[in-house]
């Protein structure tokens, strides 16, 4: 069981489609997860309009390159957040500013993601949802249960009209579970689908670099969370902790090595996807594998290129036999 080993867009928007999914098949992908910005999908063209989706459609025929989901992060984290002056750079110039305005496009922008899912033949959406307290997460001043309660009350209230979206065009939303998200690491994530009461349209995209950094091991999650894992991201982390750096970054930027951690071309990182794999194995996930590729601290074409080699030595089938069956009496 080889899976289908893709490359997720977003790192990439600055490049224009045609560009980009030219330089995908150099790699040697197999496909694309395409991220709903920049020149690579306007999702109410998509939705809309079918000569639109046939000439994307096209691009990627002409390339060889299939695609596996879309993804939705940057729309979906404005349908859920408070406002603050970072979402204008994700809204459109006539929202910006106005927090009521730029939800209300978030929302539609996120249906129209579930019908431009369809129309591009795609049975899953990545992405964000965004979080109402994100800001309380360390508890001081104090932060009493109830705004915890309300805050996913709300999450439910803002996407139940979006699932409902999906539902209706018979795709999945997979959060991918982050820091910054009503859901990011384990019992936030159990916490979630309680709130939604384990709806089936809801599960998750499993990105280990994520949950590493917070110590919350990779392959555990999958484990536990195995039937809800619609997409997984293969991306990596380093935690370089040194007795001056803290694991919350300490307001350094991405790639800084005075950081107590880093996201990691795979392989170059602390995440064991050998545990991953089995895991995957175990819970029957037969998706593709995303490479996400973050790493500031390296080209990324050739970062491109050794990921996808990477992945495709990581990546194994279960065995169809038990090593010992031979020795068994009959």
């Amino acid at each position: 069981m080889a899976r289908a080993v893709t490359l997720f867009t977003g790192q990439w928007a600055d490049l224009p489609f045609e560009t980009l999914c030219q330089k995908v098949k150099a790699f040697g992908y197999d496909g694309v997860e395409i991220a709903c910005w920049g020149d690579h999908l306007d999702v109410q063209k998509a939705a809309t309009d079918p000569v639109y989706v046939q000439r994307k459609k096209a691009v990627l025929a002409e390339h060889g390159l299939s695609v596996f989901a879309l993804g939705g992060h940057l729309a979906g984290q404005c349908v859920g957040d408070q406002w603050d002056p970072r979402l204008d750079t994700f809204a459109p110039a006539d929202c910006k500013g106005h927090p009521e305005k730029i939800r209300a496009w978030a929302i539609q922008e996120m249906k129209y993601t579930a019908r431009a899912a369809r129309a591009m033949g795609c049975k899953v959406v990545t992405g964000f949802m965004g979080s109402p307290v994100w800001g309380y997460w360390y508890s001081f001043p104090p932060t009493p249960e109830r705004m915890i309660d309300d805050a996913f009350r709300e999450i439910v209230r803002l996407w139940t009209p979006i699932l409902d979206e999906f539902d209706a065009c018979g795709v999945r939303f997979a959060l991918e579970v982050h820091p910054t998200e009503i859901a990011f690491d384990y019992y936030t994530a159990r916490r979630l689908l309680e709130a939604f009461e384990h709806r089936p349209t809801l599960g998750f995209n499993l990105d280990p670099s994520h949950l590493q950094w917070q110590g919350v091991k990779p392959h555990l999650f999958a484990r536990d969370f195995g039937k809800r894992i619609f997409h997984v991201h293969m991306k990596d982390t380093a935690v370089t902790l040194d007795g001056r750096a803290g694991i919350l970054g300490s307001n350094l930027a991405f790639g800084d090595s005075r950081r107590g951690w880093n996201f990691r071309s795979l392989g170059h990182g602390d995440v064991d996807f050998d545990a991953i794999i089995r895991e995957l194995n175990d819970a029957g996930y037969t998706g593709p594998l995303s490479v996400e590729w973050e790493d500031a601290g390296m080209d990324r074409e050739a970062g491109a290129r050794e990921a996808l080699q990477f992945v495709r030595r990581v990546d194994f089938a279960p065995s169809s036999l038990a090593f010992d069956a031979s020795m068994k009496s009959s």
